[in-house]
C-alpha cells in the first residue's frame, strides 16, 4: 500500500498504520484528518514502488525508502481531481495594511491637487525657476529654508534607495518607484508601501558587487550622504531671522512650498520603518536597536544608520551557485 501513495495529508510526523481489514475505506476516510492518507488510483510513472518523493520546508526534494518517515508540510488531493498537480499553496496575504496606505496615497493625492492652498501660482513658478537655475542673478534674494528644503528633497531618495533596494525588495521592483521620487517624492513611494509584501528576497554576493548595489552599500555614498544633508539643515538653520516666518507665510499660500514639506515630514514619518526593517535583515537589531529612535531626527537619523549599519550578512547574501543533490541518495 505504501508503494502507491502518492499523497498523504496529515499532522503526524509518522505514516499512521493501515486500517483494520474490515474497516472499508470510507469509514477510513471519516477519521480525524490527522490521520487521511491519500491512496493514488495509478500508481506514479516517475516513483519507484518502494521510494516516496517528499518536499521540504526549503524547497528541496528527497526521497524516502518505505517504511516510516518523517515529513513537515503535507496536503490532502482528497478535492484535487489531479493528484499530479497538487501544489502547496501559499499563506495568504493580508491586505489592510496595503488598502489603508492606497487610501492614505489616494487622500494625499486630492488635497495636493484640490485642497491645498493656491494663492500664489505665479512666483510659485518663479521660485521654481530659480531653484533650477533657470533664472539668473536678478536680486532676489531666495529664503535659505526654502532653498536647504529643495536640495535636501533631492537627497531623500538617496535614503530611500539604500533602504530599499537591498532589504526592502519585494515581487513588486522598487528601482522604478525609487527612480521616479527623485520627482515625486512620497507620491511615488507610497504605492510601493502599499505592494511591499515581506519577507524580501535575499540578495546574492554578485549582485553586491554590481551597480547599484556597490554604491549603495558603500560607506562613502552614506557617509556623502550624511555631510551633504547636515550642511543643508545648518545651512537653513543659520539664516535670517525673518526666513521662518516667511517660509511660514509660503506655506499657507504656496502649493509648491505646501506639497513639497508636506514630502519632507511624510519621508521623515516612514524612514523609521525601512531602517527597522534593514536593520533586522542584516541581523543588527541588538546591537543597533540605540539608533532606531535616532532614526526619528529628520533625514539626518536614516543618514547615520547607513553610515553606521554593517555589510549584509553571507546568509542574507548566499551565493549563486546552487547547490546540487543527488535524488537517488
Amino acid at each position: 500500500m505504501v508503494g502507491s501513495i502518492n499523497l498523504i495529508s496529515c499532522n503526524f510526523s509518522r505514516i499512521p498504520p493501515p486500517p483494520p481489514k474490515h474497516s472499508t475505506q470510507s469509514q477510513f476516510l471519516r477519521e480525524p484528518r490527522i490521520r487521511t492518507l491519500v491512496q493514488s488510483r495509478a500508481p506514479s510513472p516517475f516513483l519507484k514502488p518502494d521510494r516516496i518523493l517528499l518536499r521540504n520546508n526549503n524547497n528541496s526534494w528527497q526521497f524516502s525508502k518505505k517504511g516510516v518517515f518523517h515529513f513537515h508540510v503535507c496536503k490532502s488531493s482528497l478535492n484535487n481531481p489531479d493528484p499530479d498537480k497538487t501544489e502547496i499553496q501559499e499563506e495568504a496575504r493580508d491586505w489592510t495594511s496595503s488598502v489603508l496606505l492606497f487610501a492614505l496615497w489616494g487622500a494625499l493625492l486630492y488635497y495636493c491637487f484640490n485642497l491645498a492652498p493656491d494663492q500664489t501660482p505665479t512666483q510659485d513658478l518663479y521660485f521654481l525657476k530659480k531653484l533650477l537655475n533657470l533664472k539668473g542673478d536678478d536680486g532676489f534674494r531666495m529664503n535659505q529654508i526654502l532653498v536647504g528644503l529643495w536640495y535636501i528633497m533631492g537627497l531623500w531618495p538617496v535614503v530611500y534607495a539604500m533602504l530599499l533596494l537591498p532589504t526592502g525588495r519585494s515581487k513588486t521592483q522598487a528601482w522604478p518607484f525609487v527612480v521616479f521620487s527623485f520627482f515625486g517624492g512620497v507620491y511615488a513611494l507610497l504605492p510601493y508601501f502599499a505592494l511591499w509584501n515581506p519577507p524580501s528576497p535575499p540578495v546574492s554576493e554578485s549582485e553586491l558587487s554590481k551597480w547599484p548595489f556597490n554604491v549603495l552599500e558603500s560607506k562613502v555614498t552614506a557617509g556623502a550622504t550624511l555631510v551633504a544633508g547636515l550642511g543643508l539643515i545648518l545651512y537653513a538653520l543659520v539664516g535670517n531671522a525673518g526666513d521662518w516666518k516667511e517660509f511660514y507665510q509660503y506655506f499657507r499660500e504656496s502649493k509648491f512650498i505646501h506639497v513639497t514639506s508636506l514630502d519632507f515630514c511624510l519621508l521623515s514619518a516612514f524612514a523609521p520603518f525601512w531602517v527597522y526593517n534593514d536593520m533586522t535583515a542584516r541581523k543588527w537589531f541588538d546591537k543597533g536597536r540605540w539608533l532606531l529612535p535616532v532614526s526619528v531626527v529628520p533625514f539626518l537619523g536614516p543618514s547615520l544608520y547607513l553610515l553606521l549599519r554593517p555589510a549584509l550578512p553571507e546568509t542574507t547574501a548566499p551565493t549563486d551557485a546552487p547547490s546540487s543533490s543527488d535524488p537517488s541518495q
